[in-house]
């Protein structure tokens, strides 16, 4: 089967066609490719794409910072849907990424599709700007890049639901991208990758934003990338909005490593995930 578009007929050629583009894109490295799949099969992946708040195996979000559902893992995975993702943690889909990113170290799929899969804004809903977890809760490898596929048909200006992409200033949006159909972003995710859908969604009642997410990982990443060990989400306000996102937890840095030091990997890793 045939899930690229046909145009695109070397994927390593392409990708060392966009290297620059990608690395030298603002605020942080990223690209958007429009028709990357053949729409077709795309086609049938929106269409088995499940109304997430009807469904058991999901995450609620619903606070300040963030309005959305999200799937748990491929249980509810159409049959198309299974074949794209699956493609999209192979082989060839890594060695793109690779390529296109210039990243050194190897990089592994999630086929847990931990936080990934299915994500669906509802009107009203939204995501505002963060930076990713940066450790994969099993696994523990470091999260390095992002691959967004947005499907979402005939949709308006005006529906708002715009992904965009901030510096560290957090002044205003150095990037802004609709999610239409058939349109991929990828991008690399550091502690100071700041991205989002912030402002809440204005589509139809009868719509909603969909998107599938891949998420990939080394074993080790440069230490530039972090400002922290191990973290989840880390919401940032927009500068100039007031009570823009809920306030973070205060964290004591020497407190955290003190405790390490003196607490079995084992059981400081477990506290970690229950206080997240």
């Amino acid at each position: 089967m045939v899930y690229l578009n046909k145009n695109i007929t070397d994927l390593r050629k392409f990708a060392k066609e966009k290297h620059e583009e990608y690395a030298n894109a603002k605020p942080f490295p990223n690209i958007v490719i429009d028709n990357f799949f053949e729409e077709e099969i795309l086609s049938k992946v929106l269409d088995e794409f499940p109304d997430l708040s009807t469904k058991s195996d999901v995450t609620v979000f619903d606070n300040l910072n963030e309005k959305k559902l999200g799937a748990k893992g491929e249980a509810d995975f159409g049959e198309y849907t299974k074949l794209i993702c699956h493609f999209l943690n192979s082989q060839p889909i890594l060695e793109f990424l690779q390529e296109l990113t210039g990243i050194k170290e190897v990089l592994l799929p999630d086929p847990y599709f931990y936080g990934g899969g299915y994500h669906e804004i509802k009107p009203g809903g939204y995501l505002k700007i963060h930076a990713d977890f940066n450790k994969h809760n099993t696994t523990n490898l470091d999260r390095r890049i992002n691959l967004l596929v947005y499907l979402n048909k005939d949709w308006e200006e005006s529906y708002g639901g715009f992904f965009e992409l901030w510096d560290e200033n957090m002044i205003s949006a150095q990037r802004k991208l609709l999610p239409i159909f058939n349109r991929v972003a990828i991008f690399s995710t550091t502690d100071f990758s700041y991205h989002g859908h912030p402002d809440a969604l204005t589509c139809p009642p009868d719509r909603s934003r969909k998107s599938i997410a891949l998420y990939y990982y080394t074993n080790g990443r440069p230490a530039s990338e972090l400002n922290d060990d191990g973290h989840s989400t880390l919401f940032v306000g927009r500068k100039g909005k007031l009570n823009d996102i809920a306030p973070p937890k205060i964290v004591f840095p020497k407190l955290k490593n003190a405790v390490k030091n003196i607490t079995p990997p084992i059981i400081f890793n477990l506290l970690k995930k229950l206080i997240k």
